[in-house]
């Protein structure tokens, strides 16, 4: 497949009208990736170390890290071990940032301005999809059936919530304004919630881990494996 020279290209194959809306699309990658770099936030790294240890567990030749900015995390895929990697994002802005940084890097790097809400079949399947922090701003069974069709049978899928807090905002205060307009669609899921939909999806669960970050906040951390057609999934029990 190859890689995306103009984002723009990729932007008219999946979700383009809804993109069209996108409060994202409004939001410079300068202006978030300092937000999320942030010492009193410090999400970037978090999210960056998340992926590199779940690399280091199943180490997949084809990676897909859905809502990939301007490449966060790609400094620690190990090009000798992943020869694919697909990022996938709202924002053509950011992936033409991600191309200009990465493109040398891996033997195939494909971006796609897409919305997961949108069809992902012409992306080609990967053995391994990374969405973090993305579920809070998609319905959730949508975008769930869509990264099953972009992951291999067998395949693996890490997704990342963040878990409601008595002491801080869903949304971190931030400098720029730019940002304060997630506010308004970002929803906070319910991490046995997800985990019910993905098994619909054809997705079984494998592991789940909570982590915190300096400022306070919690993270679901959730690793699935994609079914073969055909296999029975057994449904997450309810913790009582």
């Amino acid at each position: 497949m190859p890689a995306l020279g103009d984002p723009s290209i990729a932007s008219r194959r999946a979700g383009a009208s809804r993109r069209m809306e996108s409060p994202w699309l409004a939001i410079p990658l300068a202006e978030y990736e300092e937000h999320m770099c942030h010492p009193g936030i410090y999400q970037a790294g978090f999210l960056a170390t998340v992926l590199s240890d779940q690399l280091a567990v199943f180490g997949p030749e084809s990676l897909a890290v859905v809502g990939c900015a301007g490449g966060n995390g790609f400094d620690r895929i190990d090009p000798r071990v992943t020869k694919r990697v697909v990022g996938i994002d709202i924002n053509p802005d950011y992936l033409r940032t991600a191309r200009n940084r990465y493109a040398g890097r891996f033997e195939c790097l494909d971006l796609y301005a897409a919305d997961i809400e949108g069809t992902t079949t012409s992306f080609g399947s990967v053995e391994f999809v990374y969405a973090a922090l993305i579920f809070e701003y998609v319905d959730i069974s949508q975008a769930l059936s869509n990264l099953n069709s972009l992951c291999d049978p067998g395949g693996h899928l890490v997704t990342v919530l963040q878990l409601p807090s008595a002491s801080a905002e869903p949304v971190s205060p931030s400098p720029f304004a730019s940002l304060r307009a997630l506010s308004p669609i970002m929803r906070l899921i319910e991490p046995a919630a997800l985990a019910s939909v993905a098994v619909e999806a054809g997705f079984a669960p494998v592991s789940s881990s909570r982590s915190r970050v300096p400022s306070g906040k919690a993270f679901a951390i959730d690793v699935s494996c994609k079914a073969a057609t055909g296999d029975h999934i057994e449904r997450p029990q309810e913790k009582a």
